[in-house]
């Protein structure tokens, strides 16, 4: 990476009081700018600051802004530049530039007649120097305990690999605006898997194009001669093609360097999100290529991670194909109970999902080093798999290198369908919670993934607010207290036995009238979550909706671990065997817990809800 397209480096604090971008107050002084035409603009910094504040509009266009460094173009970037007002501000960092001449060559698209008309533009009036940027957080709806940007948008995790203690995260990042655009490599990084340092933004576009989706591993045995235990990534340049380029890193992924040679891979069709690990048995690099379109996986094999070779292919036909294959995913896992090892292969999809939009599909079989054949059910067929049975779990990954043979993961916390949409505006999109993937044998003697919390968030626990050891419960119910510090987030825990009853019924519910119900249909071995009157839903047709799980039990008996957060619930049923994950927006937090059966009584022991820290 060019050293100067180094980003600021911010530390997070929380506050709901704070205004975002309450700093700008239309101050020019330093900018000089100069109006060439209807649609274009030069914008030169004439005065100190750290940072231009470049006020954003969501509702507009993007407008082109070329950086050009002592009449060189540095970076290009593209910005919805205020037009009738501003509804933040984004920081670009001039401190990389101290000493040079700075121009901003602006084109617009948006039609006007004369020179006058952008001069009323809101940006132009508003542009401004500042030695600060507030990251203070004014969002209401701002998890509390899950992995967000500080600012901006954010989409697929990636680039995820552990070293020395330190969980590294990188994720899909624009870091001028909370809408997709300017794909980057966003970082951070946590010693607990909940609390996250931010970093300056890792990888940019440069002449290859944008930085989507990759991977990253450590190189223990220098194959690729960047230097033993180096941070070797792969990641998809995407412009009018998608190839597919390599990076490295010699101060543990802080910053990265870029292989002249790229791109390393090139093909015909579009293929992206490279996923590589170390094939210890054959001694050789594995790499899983999404090709999109083609809904397949490719698998090729390398000794440097620099010269590819196509070996296999997979998915032609097979699973949910309705849109493009995206995030590959490939690693094996004992199976619970047995002495039995399978490979898993994971394979995101959109849209397609369950229940519209994003989502994760896997595979369970097995891998000789080359290609990956998928296990058959009982008819001779190849059955469709899901991670998480909730709208909101997409672009699942893995850790590389994680400790003690854990495989660790994390989604993005968001669909396709309404990501642009959800009502916040000074950052868009969270993480899942961490998890811890296994696999175990189903009802029906097929192999299927679970997805545990991971062991570190038993930390994020305060008081014990609610602590009962067994109820029994009937059509009128039993209701219980949620805590109201921290804006009401919690963990709810509990074991339930369906006894005589035909449905267990599980109501989140606040004061505005607003509920999450689940539904657990005792004959259908299913949980239901429908969130159509969870709180604000109007900003997507897609939004309102019921997902259904199946609970993979054949006795009545079902354990819920639920996690909820300013603007999410994780449920994870029997040590994660069914998860769903979903997004709500409550006007005001949930505050009752309220558990009813009908058909006859049912049993709930060990509720415990603990508030969060």
């Amino acid at each position: 990476m060019n050293r100067l397209t180094k980003n600021l480096i911010v530390a997070m604090t929380l506050s709901t009081s704070a205004s975002f971008g309450a700093f700008a107050s239309g101050e020019t002084a330093g900018v000089d700018v100069n109006h060439l035409g209807i649609n274009n603009t030069l914008v030169r910094i004439t005065g100190e600051g750290k940072y231009l504040l470049l006020p954003v509009q969501e509702a507009n266009d993007d407008a082109k802004i070329n950086v050009i460094v002592d009449g060189k173009i540095d970076k290009t970037i593209n910005v919805r530049l205020a037009k009738s007002k501003v509804d933040y501000f984004v920081p670009f960092d001039l401190t990389p530039y101290k000493g040079h001449d700075v121009v901003m060559n602006i084109t617009t698209s948006q039609d006007r007649s004369t020179v006058r008309e952008i001069k009323e533009d809101a940006w132009s009036k508003t542009i401004a120097l500042a030695d600060t940027f507030d990251t203070t957080n004014r969002e209401k709806y701002r998890p509390a305990f899950h992995h967000t940007p500080l600012y901006g948008w954010m989409n697929d995790p990636n680039g995820m690999f552990y070293k020395d203690g330190v969980w590294h995260l990188y994720y899909q990042y624009n870091p001028y605006g909370s809408k997709w655009q300017n794909l980057s490599w966003g970082h951070s990084t946590s010693k607990d898997l909940i609390n996250w340092e931010h970093h300056p933004t890792a990888v940019e576009p440069n002449g290859l194009g944008m930085v989507f989706s990759g991977s990253c591993a450590i190189d223990h045995t220098n194959s690729a001669g960047f230097g033993e235990n180096a941070v070797v990534g792969l990641y998809t340049s995407a412009d009018a093609s998608q190839t597919q380029s390599l990076i490295w890193s010699t101060d543990n992924g802080e910053t990265f360097e870029i292989y002249p040679g790229n791109p390393v891979i090139t093909l015909e069709s579009e293929a992206r999100d490279p996923n590589m690990f170390w094939d210890n048995e054959a001694k050789q690099w594995v790499m899983v290529l999404a090709h999109a379109l083609d809904h397949e996986m490719l698998i090729f094999t390398s000794p440097d991670m620099k010269e590819w070779t196509l070996q296999s292919s997979f998915g032609k036909g097979i699973g949910a194909q309705d849109g493009v294959w995206e995030c590959p995913d490939l690693f094996r896992l004992p199976v619970e109970g047995s002495d039995e090892n399978k490979w898993v292969l994971l394979c995101n999809l959109n849209p397609g999902g369950p229940f519209g939009g994003s989502a994760t599909q896997y595979f369970i079989g097995d891998f000789d080093g080359k290609t990956f054949k998928a296990d058959v059910d009982a008819q001779g067929n190849i059955p469709t798999k899901w991670m998480d049975f909730g709208k909101d779990h997409y672009a699942t990954v893995s850790w590389s290198d994680a400790p003690n043979d854990r495989r660790t993961v994390i989604g993005w916390m968001s669909n396709w369908q309404y990501a642009a949409e959800v009502p916040t505006m000074q950052y868009r999109s969270a993480n899942t919670l961490p998890r811890e993937v296994g696999l175990f044998k189903g009802p029906d003697g097929q192999i299927y993934v679970s997805s545990a919390p991971s062991p570190e968030l038993i930390a994020l626990r305060d008081k014990l607010t609610v602590k009962i050891n067994k109820a029994d419960i009937n059509a009128k119910g039993r209701t219980y207290d949620l805590p109201a510090t921290n804006g009401g987030i919690c963990e709810i825990i509990f074991d339930m036995e369906a006894k005589k009853s035909d449905i267990v019924k599980i109501e989140l519910k606040n004061s505005e009238g607003e509920k999450v119900v689940m539904d657990y249909k005792v004959a259908d071995h299913t949980l239901s979550f429908d969130r159509k009157e969870s709180g604000v839903i109007n900003f997507s047709q897609d939004f309102p909706s019921i997902t259904v799980s199946p609970t993979f039990e054949t006795d009545g008996k079902i354990s819920l671990r639920i996690f909820i957060d300013k603007s999410s619930i994780e449920v994870f049923g029997n040590n994660g065997r069914f998860v769903m994950t979903n997004l709500v927006f409550p006007t005001t937090p949930y505050n009752k817990l309220s558990i009813s059966s009908t058909g006859g009584n049912a049993r709930i022991e060990n509720l415990k809800i603990y508030s969060i820290k």
